[in-house]
């Protein structure tokens, strides 16, 4: 079993690579990817570690790299994103039960953001990972921050000011789509994992609450908070697989 861990910028994964042993590099599809195995106290995992960029087709593209190139059989992503849902606040963490592409629209062909071809709006991800990204996320935050776990969904925009924030929430909720965070990835890599077969799950630490503070907060956020969280919940996680 070969895991990959993908993020889409260098401070969400900061310092993960410096934790595999007989590391090494290869640069593909305009990415650098880094094979290495990891070992913990009582179980190693061979790993590869890459970064997306930002953006839903940047995710697809390194996510296919990663299967097809690689041969890797299970997908985890890691990072930030903006607390939309009820309780849902700065520090939480949110490990994401299902995907839905919020920015999707296909109708009046097919119904707003239902997937042609797919016969759905939301895609799952893998439960047997989730959960153990769930327990990881709870030993990491303890009594300061909570760990969540539900629909996360995923856009090429950052939501940077409360009124965009708001009629997303709102849109979603009132069509039965009880969103907790709103991030650019996520939900590109859970359609192509699906296409793959390829088991896919995901964490995101809450840099800011997609507000008109959104982008200050964000960018002080994943300097100093969300690689340090990203190193303690996947080593937790790779400990419990």
């Amino acid at each position: 079993m070969t895991i990959a861990i993908l993020s889409a910028l260098p401070e969400e994964q900061a310092g993960w690579v410096d934790t595999l042993q007989g590391v090494h590099g290869t640069r593909h599809a305009g990415r650098q990817f880094w094979q290495g195995r990891w070992q913990g106290a009582d179980t190693g995992h061979d790993l590869v570690c890459a970064l997306s960029g930002i953006g839903k087709v940047a995710a697809a593209t390194t996510a296919a790299a990663l299967i097809e190139r690689f041969g890797v059989t299970r997908i985890v992503f890691t990072g930030v994103a903006g607390g939309v849902g009820e309780g849902v606040q700065v520090g939480d963490v949110v490990v994401a039960s299902e995907y839905l592409q919020h920015d999707f629209d296909a109708s009046p062909l097919f119904p707003r953001w239902e997937l042609p071809g797919y016969g759905r709006t939301r895609l799952a991800c893998d439960p047997v990972m989730s959960a153990a990204l769930h327990a990881a996320s709870q030993d990491c935050v303890g009594s300061a921050a909570r760990a969540h776990q539900g629909l996360v969904v995923s856009g090429d925009q950052f939501v940077g000011t409360a009124l965009a924030s708001q009629a997303l929430r709102s849109g979603l909720e009132a069509a039965g789509h009880p969103v907790l965070a709103v991030e650019m990835e996520g939900a590109a890599v859970a359609q192509t994992c699906h296409d793959y077969g390829v088991p896919f799950a995901a964490m995101r630490t809450i840099s800011d609450r997609a507000d008109d503070s959104a982008s200050v907060d964000f960018a002080d956020f994943v300097r100093n908070v969300a690689s340090r969280y990203a190193q303690q919940i996947l080593t937790g996680f790779l400990q419990r697989l």
